[in-house]
């Protein structure tokens, strides 16, 4: 009886936070809206982790996706569209899928950018067809600490990853494989 209770409220919560946090997902964004987002997504990185702009200076390219939403109960799903940009040029346009199992519940929205440091780890990205995230380069995600502690000798990877404004709830344990695809807009 419990765990109905729980899950039942769980599911309603779910329900509930959804359409507040999913308001452009109905319609694909276009080119302009994408670069739009994607230059007020950076801007707001930027001021929020200085170290992600100093990042930025020696990165090769930088994908952003200002805006991927994910909801599930046992089984989820996010989805977002971004833009490859080198210097501050647009060069291309991505979407992030992925799914998951497991005990989950909830919804949210949150933006990442990809800083791809090296030429072969940005040659992997464009020549892949869909790019999986955990396979290929090596990703390393950064909070606001583990950012902070960034130096010109430490940065050694392949790809880093910064997470910002994250909205909504979405707790729970759980697989979840994530792919990059190029799209046309």
């Amino acid at each position: 009886m419990l765990k109905t209770r729980f899950a039942a409220g769980l599911m309603a919560l779910t329900l509930t936070a959804l359409p507040a946090i999913t308001p452009r997902m109905a319609l694909a964004a276009s080119a302009a809206d994408i670069n739009r987002d994607a230059s007020t997504a950076l801007t707001r990185l930027y001021e929020k982790t200085p170290e992600a702009k100093k990042l930025a200076t020696r990165a090769k390219a930088i994908l952003i996706f200002p805006s991927v939403y994910k909801a599930g109960f046992m089984f989820g799903a996010q989805y977002g569209e971004g833009a490859l940009r080198k210097g501050n040029k647009t060069v291309g346009y991505y979407n992030t899928v992925a799914a998951s199992y497991g005990f989950q519940a909830g919804a949210q929205a949150f933006g990442y950018a990809l800083f791809f440091m090296n030429d072969s780890a940005l040659s992997f990205f464009e020549k892949s067809d869909g790019f999986e995230v955990g396979s290929g380069p090596s990703i390393v995600v950064l909070d606001e600490g583990a950012a902070k502690s960034m130096s010109s000798t430490t940065v050694s990877q392949d790809v880093y990853a910064f997470i910002f404004s994250q909205k909504g709830l979405m707790g729970g344990l759980g697989l979840q494989g994530s792919k990059i695809s190029k799209i046309e807009k």
